[in-house]
Order: C-alpha cells, then sequence, then structure tokens
C-alpha cells in the first residue's frame, strides 16, 4: 500500500488523476527466527512456496490497529481466467508466488514436537517507522490450519519477524497427529533401538510413534529380557531416564510408552538369567579357543 501511494504522488506532476494498481509477481526471501518448542529453532531465509500456474493468492498481511495489536487479515486462493488480447488469442495469467508464511517458517524449523502448543504461537514483528516505531506482538491459533485448514491464522511473515512455540506441559499427542497429515514436519523420525531385541539399531518411524512400536519395529524383545531403558536428551540440556518394566499393553503416552521425538534411544537391558548365560560365554570362549588350537596341534603331531 506504501508503495502504491508512494508511485501515485510520483505521478502526479505528469498524469491526471493518476490511479496507480500493482501485482507482485513474486515475494523476495525473508530472514526470520523461529524458536521455542520446534524441532530445529534458529534463523531462517524463506520464501513462498509456488503455485500452479493458473492460480494466484491474495496476501496476507498484520493490520496494526490504533491500540498497537496486530490482526491477521485472510487470504483466498481463486481461478484466473484468461483475458482476450486485441488479435483475439488468449494470453495465459503469470504465475504468482505467495509471500511468505507462518507455515513456511514452521516448516523450514522441521516441524513440531509432541510438546509444541500450536494454539499460542508467539509472532514478534518490528513496527516501522512511520507507524511508530518499536515492536509489537501477537498470539496466533495455528492450530486452526492444521485441524480445520482455516487459512486466517497462517498470517505473512516479514523480515526481522520473530516466531516462538510455547511448550506444554505434557504430550499433545492428538496435535501432533493432526501434524503429521499434512507436510508441516517431516514424515518418518529416526530413533534407536538396542539391547535384547531381535534387530537393533536405528529404526525409522512414523510421526506420533511410541516406544512399544519401537521396540516392534526391531524385531521385538528376546525370551529373556530385563527392563526397558528410555534416554531423551531435551532442548533445554536435560536427560529424560527412565527405567521400567516392559509392558506392550500400555497405552500410548503412558509413562512406560512414552510418544518417541527423533534421537531417542531404547535400550531393552539384560535379564539375571541372560546377563549371566552372556558372563559364561565371555569367560568360556577362551578356554574353547585354546582348547581348539591344542586339538589343532596334536591331531598335526601325530
Amino acid at each position: 500500500e506504501e508503495l502504491r501511494l508512494f508511485l501515485t504522488e510520483q505521478f502526479r506532476p505528469y498524469v491526471r488523476q493518476p490511479e496507480v494498481f500493482i501485482t507482485p509477481l513474486g515475494y523476495r526471501p525473508v530472514r526470520v527466527y523461529v524458536g521455542g518448542e520446534v524441532a530445529r529453532p534458529g534463523y531462517y531465509t524463506i520464501r513462498g512456496a509456488a503455485l500452479s500456474q493458473d492460480l494466484t493468492i491474495s496476501n496476507q498481511r498484520f493490520q496494526i490497529n490504533n491500540s498497537g495489536s496486530i490482526r491477521a487479515t485472510g487470504a483466498s486462493i481463486s481461478n484466473t481466467s484468461s483475458a482476450q488480447t486485441s488479435g483475439g488469442s488468449q494470453s495465459r495469467s503469470s504465475q504468482q508466488l505467495p509471500a511468505p508464511t507462518l507455515f513456511d517458517a514452521l516448516q523450514a524449523a522441521r516441524g513440531v514436537t509432541p510438546f509444541s502448543k500450536l494454539d499460542t504461537v508467539q509472532i514478534t514483528r518490528k513496527r516501522p517507522l512511520s507507524k511508530g516505531g518499536g515492536k509489537v506482538r501477537t498470539n496466533v491459533n495455528f492450530l486452526r490450519l492444521i485441524s480445520d485448514g482455516d487459512e486466517d491464522v497462517n498470517i505473512r511473515l516479514y523480515d526481522g519477524d520473530a516466531v516462538f512455540v510455547r511448550k506444554a506441559d505434557d504430550v499433545l499427542r492428538d496435535q501432533l497427529l493432526a501434524a503429521s497429515r499434512t507436510n508441516l514436519s517431516p514424515d518418518f523420525i529416526e530413533v534407536f533401538v538396542s539391547g535384547r531385541v531381535k534387530e537393533p539399531g536405528p529404526q525409522q518411524l512414523p510421526q506420533g510413534a511410541s516406544l512399544n512400536q519401537a521396540i516392534a519395529s526391531a524385531g521385538g524383545p528376546k525370551l529373556l529380557r530385563g527392563r526397558v531403558e528410555f534416554l531423551r536428551f531435551t532442548q533445554e540440556g536435560a536427560t529424560d531416564r527412565r527405567l521400567f518394566g516392559y509392558n506392550p499393553n500400555a497405552t500410548s503416552g503412558d509413562y512406560r510408552n512414552p510418544v518417541l521425538m527423533p534421537g531417542d534411544v531404547v535400550r531393552v537391558n539384560e535379564s539375571l538369567v541372560s546377563a549371566s548365560l552372556e558372563f559364561l560365554n565371555e569367560i568360556t570362549a577362551p578356554a574353547v579357543g585354546l582348547y581348539s588350537v591344542y586339538s589343532i596341534y596334536r591331531d598335526i603331531q601325530q
């Protein structure tokens, strides 16, 4: 709007009652900060996703009222019709790229975690000097986009915006499953399963998978097994370590069957019997080896 008014004033000396209309063909990338409870916080340079050649999208923007608060305006996608040229042929409408949005920023940060509170995503923006300067802040219920398809909350972002996602005290499983049905987060996570399982190693699991599903993906636990050890390193630098008995019937999200995040470690420990057998194996293996060498040497001498 400011650009349109500026150009209008520039044309006034040369044109009577100039009317200037601006249609952007694309938006330059913007640099924003995404922090809080996202998979990978940090600074990101983002751009809007490309639309098909016959679609246009209206801008979404902050509107700052007199009280200093922010309101997001809606966006709509509509088909563009072909215009008739003077020669009678049709000219194809040019492709218009949408502006970078909140969805693009969260997607760049590799999506959400089981603890992300998407109903109160905070956005901080530098206010232009022409409107008083300083900063303005608002909370957006981004959950409405992934659960109800409400485009009004997918606001446009500008250079210098800061996005912050708060952390919930408990796992928001329904929200995580809703996010997994979109392309907001990667489709799969990788965790590591070791110990008394049939196929230990890294496991690729869908978003929202639980500890029991990780053990099942590793072939299931062996017959002789001990307690399950769960290890997670949090973004705050703490360590979440749990030790409990294996319960294949525990509900997802239970203390003994937590919803997993990328990088989690699951270990099925040894039982007293399996540990004793392993110990006997270790101390008898050298003796068996020496006896085998002696037997071969004796056979050669004979």
